[in-house]
């Protein structure tokens, strides 16, 4: 049911999420940790309720990119969770995540400097993850680079401690990048060699993300960074129509965890002739009755939905018609008896036996799934259902 005060909501299945946990962990090598990213609001399934629900089924363990994405899993958690920033920590922000035992990537001298100086002066330990650059070419220590970070580790370890060594893949859920990340596997085992020649042993390896997986076993080491798949998405269509193939199985193994609903605002009839909405792009060809949806582009549906898109309503898939207005959709509700005021609307997820999948909602859009669920906007509710 629709909260008060508000004009849509999310649900996050609980079962779902169980059921994809279950299919990941016998998928990977037995051992390998997972770590469950939930940078981008938990891909727009709200770090705020996904996490708890995450660790309720033994995740212990999760990604971000930024200090404030790690803040709101540190406030969220319910249990003493591994948080791990993965990208933008600074300033005041590393000295809250060393005081607070965050890990984090160091991919640069200066960062690896201030952490040590942080740490000294907390008397406390910083946990680091040594990125290495394998051919992403964004962030990562080079060959050279990496010795230099090597040997200033090995004189401050009373304050730096090697948690890990890590690489991230470019675009491993594409075959035009086989290759690639080919070369990057090569380049990350070079790393590694160089790494126990050394004389150090950190406590994670980890370079596999969603698709590498998936696709590449060899990736998945000690730890391995499941984004979108853990919510019920393979990254792309490349990669599970390879799984199916694999495994000749006839459906994808992974259940969606995310459904986006909302009700009924008003219905009205329009005459036949009319225009319907902002400006003249949809002429009515025939008397019809139309429904007036309270959600749009400022809450995610895209404007460029506008007689294109789909919702579902009485179990039954009815057309947006005329312009995606910021706060605003019409639909066509002619084929359906007895719509009211209230009654619920499915954006995005199931409805008797029809579905609104978020890769539908994205191909009508021109978004890719992790974008379309990344714009979800954080203020819609949330909340866990069976």
């Amino acid at each position: 049911m629709k909260p008060a005060f508000q004009c849509s909501y999310i649900e996050i299945s609980k079962s779902a999420f169980a059921h994809n946990l279950n299919f990941l962990k016998k998928y990977l090598k037995q051992g390998v940790q997972i770590s469950s990213v939930v940078k981008g609001n938990a891909y727009g399934h709200g770090i705020e309720c996904f996490v708890p629900l995450a660790e309720s089924y033994g995740v212990d363990h999760f990604s971000v990119f930024s200090a404030n994405e790690a803040q709101q899993v540190f406030h969220a958690r319910q249990k003493d969770s591994t948080i791990m920033i993965m990208g933008y920590v600074d300033g005041p922000e590393l000295e809250w995540a060393i005081e607070n035992g965050i890990e984090f990537y160091v991919f640069e001298m200066d960062r690896l400097m201030q952490a040590q100086q942080i740490a000294e002066k907390l008397k406390m330990k910083a946990y680091v993850h040594l990125e290495a650059e394998t051919g992403m070419n964004r962030t990562g220590f080079s060959a050279k680079e990496l010795t230099t970070a090597l040997h200033f580790l090995e004189q401050h370890q009373d304050t730096l401690h090697f948690q890990g060594i890590c690489t991230h893949l470019a675009g491993a859920e594409s075959i035009a990048n086989y290759y690639r990340i080919r070369q990057q596997q090569k380049n990350f085992d070079k790393v590694l060699k160089k790494i126990i020649l050394g004389g150090f042993h950190p406590a994670q390896r980890h370079m596999a993300c969603s698709a590498a997986a998936i696709r590449y076993p060899k990736t998945h080491f000690d730890l391995v960074r499941l984004g979108i798949i853990q919510y019920g998405f393979f990254p792309t269509n490349e990669v599970l129509i390879e799984y199916m193939t694999m495994k000749h199985a006839t459906k994808s193994p992974l259940q969606r965890l995310i459904s986006w609903k909302t009700t009924v605002m008003d219905t009205k009839e329009v005459k036949k002739g009319e225009f319907i909405g902002y400006g003249t792009s949809y002429l009515a060809n025939s008397d019809c009755t139309i429904a007036t949806i309270p959600i749009g582009y400022s809450q995610g549906f895209s404007r460029s939905l506008s007689n294109s898109g789909w919702v579902l309503i009485h179990g039954k898939r009815v057309p947006v018609i005329g312009t995606v207005n910021m706060n605003m959709i019409t639909v066509d509700i002619s084929s359906i008896e007895e719509v009211h005021k209230g009654d619920e609307v499915v954006l995005i997820g199931k409805q008797d036996d029809l579905e609104i999948s978020i890769s539908s909602f994205s191909e009508f859009s021109d978004m890719l799934n992790y974008e379309l669920l990344t714009r979800l906007p954080a203020d819609i509710p949330r909340f866990v259902v069976e």
